[in-house]
């Protein structure tokens, strides 16, 4: 199901203005036809065509629209292309109302052509060329995976912008905007986590080997006064094998499932009291092969400055899965690091090398809660929560 943006852009009105009159023994006319001057019978008026805007406007809002009127006839076409002859995607509705799919894009140059057909049979056409405005302030946008990235079942969707939106009307508007299509349709949601960030996650994780194109139709998106949207975003990933890892703080054990079947069970140690791991169902967010653990980074300067090696990120804060020589001797046991999953280096390694962007990891059993936001937290919230944040207030369905 698309998730859009539908404009109104044209009224077209049909009025057949057939001549007619009452004629008694043919006395109407000099030649005593009943026929007007220049008109048969079987004639009606000339189509006449026009559009809006007007051939020559600049500074067109691109959700304005476009609107095509005809009187004694029927549209029979109607054709907009920008100067680079990129044509736009339109259709007309039952009403005979020709709609663009999506906003016209800014600082852009169109012309217009359309056909319509009168009631005498004639065919007549109109064009128009006209440019829309250039934006005083600029959305600019970012997106979340990389395209062509294999990613876990936990992976949210992140549109990042550039301004905050803060109006209920433009952030629906925003989502209305944002397309999903799924190889294999599943329910979801789109949700705000900040003023500059919507998410999409499936209401459960997603299924494996799920093909997932995501469109940002924001060229053309008004969000704000003055703010518009430039550009349009896509990208395409896909859902690799499901990882779900869990950290038990009373075992002091992670183990590691694949597809739903245990593949490795890794000794570790998590953070000692004072420095409480976070418990909650978290993503690897991303992998650094060798890192500097650095306590200035958390508000505690001085406090340790450590090169890690075979890290794999799961908070914005600094928690990661990592490599741990000098604390094997407390792995499986008892906590002893600063609030990171501690493992071998040879276990560290294998988990690194394993793990893909978007794998579940959660920890159970420690007194600290993860914070909702604290890196892609989709899962920290339950499915009514996360569609409680939806400015449409409905699931996707791709």
């Amino acid at each position: 199901m698309r998730n859009g943006r539908t404009i109104l852009v044209s009224t077209f009105t049909a009025a057949l203005l057939l001549a007619a009159g009452c004629t008694s023994g043919g006395t109407g006319t000099p030649d005593g036809s009943g026929a007007q001057p220049g008109k048969t019978q079987e004639q009606g008026p000339v189509a006449k065509l026009s559009i809006t805007p007007a051939d020559g406007a600049e500074k067109v809002r691109p959700d304005t629209g476009i609107s095509v009127k005809v009187t004694g006839g029927k549209v029979t076409g109607v054709t907009v292309e920008d100067a680079k002859g990129r044509k736009v995607r339109g259709s007309a509705g039952a009403d005979g109302t020709w709609r663009p799919r999506w906003p016209l894009r800014p600082s852009t140059a169109y012309t217009v052509s359309a056909q319509a057909t009168g009631t005498d049979g004639k065919q007549v056409t109109a064009r128009s060329a006209f440019t829309t405005l250039k934006p005083k302030r600029v959305l600019e946008s970012g997106m979340a995976p990389l395209d062509g990235e294999k990613v876990g079942v936990g992976m949210p969707v992140q549109l990042l912008l550039s301004k905050p939106v803060t109006d209920h009307d433009h952030r629906a508007a925003i989502e209305r905007a944002l397309v999903v299509r799924m190889s294999e349709p599943v329910e979801g949601a789109w949700s705000w986590v900040s003023d500059r960030q919507v998410q999409f996650r499936p209401r459960e994780y997603w299924p494996v080997g799920e093909k997932v194109t995501v469109v940002a139709h924001l060229a053309g998106l008004r969000a704000g006064r003055d703010l518009w949207g430039t550009k349009d975003r896509s990208l395409t990933f896909t859902v690799g094998p499901e990882h779900i890892t869990k950290v038990s703080n009373a075992t002091h054990q992670a183990v590691v499932r694949e597809n739903g079947k245990v593949v490795k069970t890794i000794p570790v140690s998590l953070g000692k009291p004072g420095d409480d791991s976070y418990s909650g169902i978290m993503i690897a967010q991303e992998k650094s092969e060798e890192t500097i653990m650095d306590s200035a980074t958390i508000g505690k300067p001085g406090e340790y400055r450590i090169r890690t090696k075979w890290n794999v990120r799961m908070t914005y804060s600094g928690t990661f899965f990592h490599a741990a020589p000098w604390s094997t001797g407390a792995q499986g046991s008892r906590n002893v690091s600063h609030g990171c999953v501690n493992a071998s280096p040879a276990n560290a390694r294998w988990f690194y090398e394993f793990t893909q962007r978007g794998d579940i990891i959660e920890v159970t059993g420690t007194s600290r809660k993860l914070q909702f936001g604290n890196g892609p937290t989709p899962w920290a919230k339950s499915w009514e929560d996360w569609l409680a944040g939806s400015a449409l207030g409905k699931p996707v369905n791709g």
